[in-house]
């Protein structure tokens, strides 16, 4: 083996190694966040987790970001370590598909059928298929689907790359001396969880060793025990991800290496007693690319099936491990939906992208519960309203901080149209919620003014009032609305009625000066209604700024003051009716 031999091995491997991220990643694109999502699913079934994780692990290629998702979600509060198991457990066994994948590669024969299964015939076909998709095809989806198209072909192409350029190794007796050395179990679990470690991947690892075969030098007895290394030394990226996290979530990276300790020394231990009072005839033999796979496969098959029943010792293993504490791991209850904003979760960025959107819809909620609870000050004022409308917009701010600086972090990762959508959304309407919370607040304040210098407005006022705060809650709560669902035909709804709103202000501030000329209001009131009614027609505008962004987004993305001064021509007899509608609805008295 030369220097030449050397470098397109390793040639081989950067591709094998960029490829397989390439596939993953394309994956879970693809995905949109769904398969992730579909793990928040709690269920107390342990053998519908188990399935759950290993089809979840199956699709995105990866078991390391599986079970980096669940130290996410458990450190989240969205899953319980008992729910974590299961999907621990299945992950494992899901991983195993992509060596089966790659056992491809050293298929024999010279049917059609078996030509036909050999990377190197179809995979050609693949590349021209994901190169054309990729170069002609403006559909984001499509681009998609040839990523993983020329993921999978450039992960088949290094595995190939790399398979060719060992086989000269078999002439190598040093090289034949080291596989040697792996046939001691020891040895060989530890050179396996090492190179594992390393790679951060043992879809990789598994994937190097059946690359190896090809030198015919690799022989069973060393491969056992590389390959029970290789899943134990995959538990580092899950436990590195749970650096910094709650307990629950270092117990969920403790589960996994757990699992994969004591699944490795019973299979072990049960291999090499039978070994010694049956003898397998088959560990002198060259392993083949496909019987790795197979003993990938039934390893972790077996480690589950014997594990799954004491699921509950793992887990009281984790808390042995990582004792409670009294005193330790209470969370703020307002903070808590913020933990939904884990770091982890933006290596996948489309469920970062869901998690992100159920924290705004949240905060949004809660913007609109100020409102509410400021509007209802204005006719019976309450301390404990007011301290809760003041909690309220402390907490909106809170949000808006954190999903902020959040938003920010995952703009920078790949998204689909649709996720992109989502961000800007996002990005764009959580400044205005909190706006609305402001004002929320600065009604609040007025109305304590007026509380503690005991003024009453006139029954006409009033009246007057509620009217105009009717139109600005439905407004808020069709704002909401439309930001939860993202829906641009219900958006359209919005500016009629903010219409109706600014005419309202308009006849309001009429009346009051009328009654300020007739002394039937003092100025201390006059200035307090004032304000109450700027803070509504603001927070009617922010509603519209929701609105308009929804619509811009989701239709194509045209100017919004273009599009303010089309609603408003008058040909448009849609807005025009909607605007009549909402002025009957909300007539002053």
């Amino acid at each position: 083996m030369d220097v030449f031999d050397v470098l397109t091995m390793l040639g081989g491997l950067a591709l094998f190694l960029y490829g397989m991220t390439m596939l993953g990643e394309s994956l879970a694109k693809m995905s949109g966040g769904r398969l992730e999502k579909t793990l928040e699913k709690l269920t107390s079934n342990p053998l519908k987790a188990v399935l759950l994780g290993a089809g979840v692990t199956a699709v995105i290629q990866s078991s390391s970001a599986t079970t980096v998702m669940v130290v996410g979600f458990v450190n989240s509060g969205i899953m319980k370590l008992s729910q974590a198991v299961g999907i621990i457990m299945g992950a494992n066994i899901g991983t195993t598909v992509t060596s089966w994948i790659l056992s491809l590669t050293g298929i024999e024969g010279g049917s059609l059928v078996t030509q036909l299964l050999k990377p190197t015939s179809f995979a050609p076909v693949l590349a021209v298929i994901g190169v054309i998709l990729m170069m002609f095809s403006k559909d984001r989806k499509k681009k998609n689907v040839a990523s993983i198209l020329l993921g999978f072909t450039i992960l088949m192409f290094g595995m190939d790359t790399m398979s060719s350029a060992v086989e000269p190794l078999a002439d190598v007796p040093e090289f034949t001396g080291i596989l040697l050395m792996f046939s001691h179990p020891l040895l060989g679990v530890l050179a396996g969880a090492l190179l594992t470690a390393v790679i951060q991947s043992s879809s990789a690892s598994v994937g190097i060793l059946q690359a190896l075969c090809a030198t015919g030098s690799v022989t069973y007895a060393a491969a056992v025990p590389i390959i029970m290394g290789q899943n134990i030394g995959t538990c580092v990226t899950a436990m590195i991800s749970s650096i910094g996290t709650s307990k629950n979530a270092r117990r969920a990276a403790l589960v996994h290496l757990y699992f994969n300790l004591i699944g490795t020394a019973a299979f072990l231990i049960l291999f090499y007693a039978l070994q010694s009072l049956v003898g397998f005839s088959f560990l002198g033999d060259a392993a083949s690319p496909a019987g790795i796979a197979a003993v990938h496969s039934v390893f972790n098959i077996f480690a589950t099936v014997i594990l799954l029943p004491f699921a509950k010792g793992l887990e009281k293993l984790a808390f042995l491990t990582v004792k409670e504490e009294a005193g330790q791991e209470i969370r703020p209850q307002e903070s808590s939906d913020l933990l939904h904003l884990d770091i982890r979760f933006l290596d996948q960025p489309g469920f970062a992208v869901i998690q992100c959107r159920r924290v705004a819809v949240h905060m949004a909620r809660m913007a609109q519960e100020a409102l509410s609870e400021a509007v209802e000050l204005l006719g019976n004022y309450q301390e404990d309203k007011a301290r809760k409308v003041i909690e309220l917009e402390a907490q909106v701010d809170h949000y808006e901080d954190q999903l902020e600086s959040y938003l920010v972090k995952l703009s920078g990762k790949d998204l689909s149209v649709k996720d992109s959508h989502t961000l800007s959304i996002l990005l764009h309407s959580i400044g205005d919620f909190e706006r609305i919370s402001d004002h929320a607040l600065n009604i609040m304040e007025g109305a304590q003014k007026m509380h503690r210098q005991q003024m009453v407005f006139s029954g006409k006022a009033s009246r007057e009032l509620k009217v105009f705060t009717g139109a600005v809650q439905e407004i808020v709560a069709t704002a909401v609305d439309v930001f939860e669902n993202e829906d641009s035909h219900l958006a359209e709804f919005i500016e009629p009625l903010e219409e109706v709103i600014d005419s309202l202000q308009e006849e309001l501030k009429m009346r009051h000066i009328m009654r300020l000329r007739d002394g039937r209001c003092t100025i201390d009131l006059g200035v307090i209604l004032s304000d109450f009614i700027t803070d509504f027609e603001r927070v009617a505008d922010h509603c519209s700024n929701v609105a308009v962004c929804v619509i811009q987004i989701q239709e194509g993305g045209y100017d919004a003051h273009e599009y303010l001064e089309l609603l408003r021509q008058p040909e448009n007899e849609t807005f025009k009716e909607n605007v009549l509608r909402y002025a009957k609805k909300y007539t002053l008295p």
